[in-house]
């Protein structure tokens, strides 16, 4: 069935409820809200779905119109006019993507896998239709001899590799091949993504008694008993496996067969068997996606993914870890004997497991630099976080916030809205904090927007960008105080913000970054997060309000890199995995995964106590899509930003203007304008270099 057959049986179904008329939908109108913010709360789940259908009708026709233009293929009446359309389903998905991944509800998803065959198929008659492709083609061929700007080549050469990548080129058998491939990828990455959702919200420990829990902070104690109360248990504790809920669990609790119960919840989502099991469709994923690499002329997944990024090869992937993996692996080595010391210390003999990672790693730690995180904690409030954050972005750029929360629309309660202000007063952007985990909210932290940057009639559409996180939540007595790790989260996801923020682009075409090069702006955002100058402004105890102590500040700095040992074997291991899995260029009969990753990961050489940040059947990065073969990313990005920071320290000032204009200028604005390393070089004058990354890990 051809996708305007699939909108019109679906258009007729709500027809015939009598639901979706055009006039009373909301996302067929101008947003009124100030800054064309959309007005969640009238939108309905049958407006979103009309929205959807309308929307792919609306692109249909434009493709059409394009394809039927009796003139000659021009960059103006062919290129321009793609990276235009669609216009309406744009702002539909836009609206309903960021709500369905934070407040995701049987309704929302309901209607994800309703519209992921209509998605998938509309896609697929845009890519691979033959009269539009021959009108791109035929612009793309006389492009030396057309006057573009730099963006408008940007864009002509982006839009052409879309459609050979998207398999224009191939036959007509081949195309349907193809089609089928692509529905079912992503029906079970969606599938895979909302199972995973429901096992980390839904995933529970149990505690009956109050003594199981000693060493365990009092406010997550007093979490554990509200979950467990809203969760009909009251006079219990339970932790669920966000990483605010199990977290605290692993590195404060004494009771070692409580951290052992968490550990296994946490590490083993998606592997228990259960309706929610992700071993099959992980398996069925991995042979999917190399069919579609092979039938598209590559000898594996990886090779296909990374011949449009920074890395281009699965050798220069494996080159960049096995660098790091070495020395990773000798560190944690070194942080196991501490832990074994530890261990000792407290009169125990058995050998240490995983689950006694965290928690007898935090003992040597304090043992070592007498640093205390439950104190640091203190001077953490989320709201002076925030001010500390903004700090930095005025310090750097001339950014100045504005709340506006209770002045335009909101989808979230507990979600701050900020406007952005640009160095010369003008609106920048407006941004959404929404920070606290709930039901329906995804694991992990991300940056998504409600509307991207974009121009209209000559002017500059602001984007509404959302940083979206899982950090510890205020309780009755006890204020939203952050873990070092959150603090630095909330750095990441504001790098992540900020370019969005700063881009500046004419065309859609010319806006995306390699995914190997986006993680650079979050990443160098990190470095300002405990820097002893930033920490005075907003390092305050939430009781005293107090500055931090420089002996404090002291021991932050010294004991950073403490740790680094585990933390980066498990993300290498993971982002090994993830390269592994798609490096195949056969599917081994009856594949499962979890063993698939522990034979691979055994053969390297992993400390036993160590397993991969995300397993395969909880890691959405790569089998939910978006980060497949490219968990690397993170690293390789690391090196960039790493290197890049050291452009402002070489200097003496952390926010040595001259350096700051200048990553905004070629960094942070320019969108995909340029690859990613002539950006980096127009910033760095120079290639990155790998030793301040291992400086910076303490390897």
């Amino acid at each position: 069935m051809k996708i305007g057959k699939q909108i019109f049986v679906a258009a007729m179904a709500i027809a015939a409820c009598g639901c979706g008329k055009k006039a009373d939908n909301p996302l067929f109108n101008e947003f009124t809200a100030p800054f064309g913010i959309a007005p969640f709360d009238e939108i309905t789940i049958d407006d979103y779905r009309e929205g959807m259908l309308k929307g792919m009708e609306e692109e249909k026709a434009e493709i059409e119109a394009i394809i039927n233009n009796p003139e000659a293929p021009t960059f103006e009446n062919t290129i321009v006019a793609l990276d235009q359309s669609g216009k309406l389903l744009s702002k539909v998905r836009g609206t309903f993507s960021p709500i369905s991944s934070s407040n995701s509800t049987d309704e929302t998803r309901a209607l994800e896998k309703e519209m992921s065959p209509l998605f998938s198929t509309h896609n697929d008659d845009i890519n691979l239709n033959p009269e539009l492709f021959a009108r791109v083609k035929a612009v793309y061929d006389t492009k030396d001899q057309l006057d573009l700007t730099a963006e408008e080549k940007t864009v002509l050469e982006n839009i052409y590799k879309s459609f050979v990548n998207s398999g224009a080129e191939l036959n007509d058998e081949q195309k349907e091949q193809l089609r089928e491939l692509n529905m079912e990828i992503s029906m079970l990455q969606l599938t895979f993504s909302q199972n995973l959702l429901y096992e980390t919200n839904n995933s529970f420990v149990v505690v009956d008694k109050l003594e199981d829990m000693a060493g365990l902070p009092q406010a997550n104690i007093d979490a554990a008993a509200k979950m467990a109360e809203e969760n009909g248990q009251p006079g219990k504790w339970m932790f669920n496996m966000q990483r605010p809920s199990c977290n605290p669990v692993l590195q404060y609790c004494s009771n070692r067969e409580l951290r052992e119960k968490v550990y296994h919840a946490y590490y083993n989502r998606g592997n228990r068997d259960n309706e929610y099991d992700n071993k099959a469709i992980s398996a069925k994923l991995v042979e999917l996606r190399l069919k579609k690499a092979q039938l598209m002329g590559y000898e594996n997944y990886a090779q296909m993914a990374l011949e449009q990024r920074m890395a281009k090869t699965p050798e220069a992937v494996y080159d960049l870890l096995d660098q790091v993996w070495g020395p990773a692996v000798k560190k944690a080595q070194e942080e196991l004997d501490d832990i074994r010391a530890e261990i000792r210390k407290e009169g125990h003999s058995f050998e240490p497991a995983g689950w006694d990672y965290m928690y007898y790693l935090d003992k040597a730690k304090q043992a070592k630099f007498a640093v205390d995180e439950q104190e640091i904690r203190s001077y953490m409030e989320i709201n002076n976080v925030m001010q500390g954050i903004f700090h930095v972005a005025n310090k750097l750029y001339g950014l100045s916030f504005k709340e506006i929360t209770d002045q335009v629309p909101s989808y979230e309660p507990t979600a701050k809205a900020y406007e952005v202000l640009d160095k010369d007063g003008t609106t920048l952007a407006i941004f959404y904090g929404d920070y606290y985990p709930r039901d329906g909210k995804r694991a992990g932290a991300w940056c998504t927007s409600f509307r991207g940057q974009s121009y209209k009639d000559g002017k500059r559409v602001i984007p509404i960008v959302v940083n979206c996180c899982n950090m510890t939540a205020p309780t009755a007595d006890m204020p939203a105080l952050q873990s070092i790790d959150n603090v630095e989260t909330m750095f990441h996801e504001f790098g992540h913000a900020l370019h969005s923020f700063m881009r500046d682009v004419q065309y859609n075409g010319a806006g995306g970054v390699e995914r190997d090069f986006v993680e650079l702006p979050s990443q160098i955002n990190e470095h300002w997060a405990f820097e002893p100058e930033v920490l005075a402004v907003y390092a305050k105890h939430y009781q005293t309000g107090e500055i931090i102590p420089m002996e404090l500040v002291n021991k932050i700095v010294e004991s950073a890199k403490y740790g680094q040992g585990f933390a980066t074997v498990e993300y290498i291991a993971a982002s090994l995995s993830d390269m592994d899995l798609h490096v195949l260029t056969e599917i081994p009969e009856n594949l499962n995964v979890m063993d698939f990753e522990a034979e691979k990961l055994a053969e390297r050489g992993i400390p036993s106590q160590i397993l991969p940040r995300y397993r395969m059947t909880n890691f959405s990065h790569t089998m939910g899509g978006g980060y497949t073969a490219g968990y690397y990313s993170y690293m390789w990005a690391e090196v960039l930003d790493a290197d890049g920071f050291e452009a402002f320290a070489e200097t003496g000032d952390i926010f040595n203007q001259e350096v700051a204009d200048k990553f905004r200028k070629y960094v942070l604005t320019p969108g995909g304008i340029d690859d990613g390393m002539v950006m980096y070089k127009n910033f760095r004058g120079r290639e990155p270099k790998i030793d301040a990354l291992l400086r910076n890990r303490g390897l």
